[in-house]
Formats: structure tokens, sequence, C-alpha cells
């Protein structure tokens, strides 16, 4: 990851101490950040706004104190954290995002646009609704991965065990290309496959040798496993046989369903964003 450019999204209440440790790790690398400050302005409350002739046009105060203090706060955060980019000595800028929910995803998406990879803040887990904007931005509108669960982005510098959840489909190669750099860094690469189909139309006959052989044509120390289900939840299955092995980071791709399915009955992709034991890298 050196010379890259790192997105890490954070919001008013993140720990200065832990973003301290993030940078820590990427002055090392070296790289640089982008660090965007996330945060939901107040709701308008239209029904209070009154329709001429029959009322008038008054906006509550309450609403205008309370988007007032929310932006106070973003920027009080912001000049914080400025100040500790100087202080580690890691070149970078800070910016903020306040906004309608709904217009989360695509602010964020626009940092991403020009960055390597994005990092998504423990602290925003805390709203549950917000933290989903920010990774759903990053997958679905711009062309890098997420990183969760990784306090002080310790796997961007040399990992030494990464668990790539291998699968034919397009968005698992996309998360394998975008994470090359940390691939071609690690000790040992383990392709796992979870309830290999063996036909030529699917994985080949031998699944998984295909991209540990075009990966270690990258210099990577690569071993393939296959693993049955045995009928259990393979994002469940993921993060133990992740577990197994000792791995730093699970590489996979995200949302093989729509993301209404995935919300509605659960899925692969929802059980590694919503774990926070593992590191995981998820791309679209």
């Amino acid at each position: 990851m050196k010379d890259s450019t790192v997105l890490i999204a954070v919001g008013k209440q993140v720990s200065m101490d832990a973003l301290a440790d993030k940078l820590e790790t990427i002055r090392a690398i070296p790289a640089q950040v982008a660090i965007v400050v996330v945060g939901e302005v107040p709701q308008f409350p239209y029904y209070a706004i009154g329709v001429p002739p029959y009322g008038e046009v008054s906006i509550p105060s309450e609403w205008q104190d309370a988007l007032a203090k929310t932006k106070s706060d973003l920027k009080a955060k912001q000049d914080a954290i400025e100040e500790l980019l100087e202080k580690h000595d890691v070149t970078g800028g800070v910016s903020v995002v306040s906004t309608d929910p709904s217009r989360i995803s695509d602010a964020v998406a626009q940092h991403a646009m020009v960055s390597d990879i994005a990092l998504i803040s423990d602290d925003l887990r805390d709203t549950d609704a917000l933290f989903r904007e920010v990774v759903h931005g990053v997958l679905f509108q711009s062309p890098v991965g997420v990183l969760l669960n990784d306090a002080a982005a310790a796997t961007l510098d040399r990992p030494k065990r990464i668990f790539v959840a291998w699968t034919t489909h397009l968005h698992t190669a996309r998360a394998v290309h975008q994470s090359l750099p940390l691939l071609r860094a690690a000790q040992e690469v383990t392709i796992g496959i979870i309830d290999p189909v063996m036909n030529e139309d699917r994985s080949g006959e031998d699944p998984g040798v295909d991209v540990a052989k075009w990966l270690t044509h990258h210099g990577c120390n690569v071993t393939v496993q296959q693993y049955p289900s045995g009928g259990h939840d393979v994002g469940q299955c993921i993060l133990e046989r992740s577990g197994e092995i000792g791995s730093d980071l699970i590489v996979m791709g995200a949302y093989s369903h729509s993301r209404a399915r995935e919300a509605l009955f659960g899925g692969t992709t929802r059980t590694l964003i919503d774990q926070r034991d593992q590191p995981v890298f998820l791309a679209h």
C-alpha cells in the first residue's frame, strides 16, 4: 500500500487514540490519508411549515439550534483531527460530510473515487443506518473496497495471513484484484472455497487452483483449501475457517444477492459486515 491514499471514514465520536494508531501504521507504510468526518444533520420538520395563505412560513428554532450544534461538533472534530495529522506527520486532509441520511452514501463515494482503499471506523457502528450508508456508498458507488474491524489499520502493513473466500462470481474477482497489494505483502494466502462445485461450467475440476496459480505469478505464497459447509451458514463457516488458520484478514466479494434480499433474509455479506471480531476486506 506504499504511496496509496487511504480514505478513513469516522464519526464525531471517534476515539482520537484509535485514530492515532491508524495514522502511525499509515505513516510507516508510507501512505497518505483522506479523513472524512461523517454526520447526519437533524431531519427537517416539514410538518411544521405553514403554507400561505393558511399559515406562516416558520422554521422551528429547535431545529436550527440542533443543526448549528451538529455542524459545530463536526467542525471541532475536524480541527482536532487536523492537529493529530500534524502531530503524527502524516500527509493528507480532513473534510466533513454533513447531510441528510439519504445523501450520505453519495457524499462518501465522491471521496472514495480518488482513494485506493476505504477504512470505516468502528465508532460509526453506533448509528447502524449511518454505518450502512457509508459502507454501501463505498461498495456500490466507488471503485475501491472497504476494510472493516481493523482498529489500528494493521493489515495495511505486511499482514501475515490472508483468507480469501473464493467463488467464481465477478464481485469476488474484483475483491481479489483490489486487495492485490495486501495479498502480495502477506506471508501466506489461503484460497478457501466453501462447498465447491467441481465442473467446467462453474469452478472447474479443481476449484481455486486457477486463482492460486495467478496469485503465485504475483509472488504470493498460496495454498488452496476446500471446505464443506455441512448445511451451516456460509458466512459463519468463513469466519470459523479463517479463525482456524489464524488469518489477519478475510478478503471477500460483497452482495451476490441484492441488498434488499440480504436486509430481509440475511446472507453471507451481512454476516461478515455485522460481525466485529475479524478484519474483513469487501468489494463489489
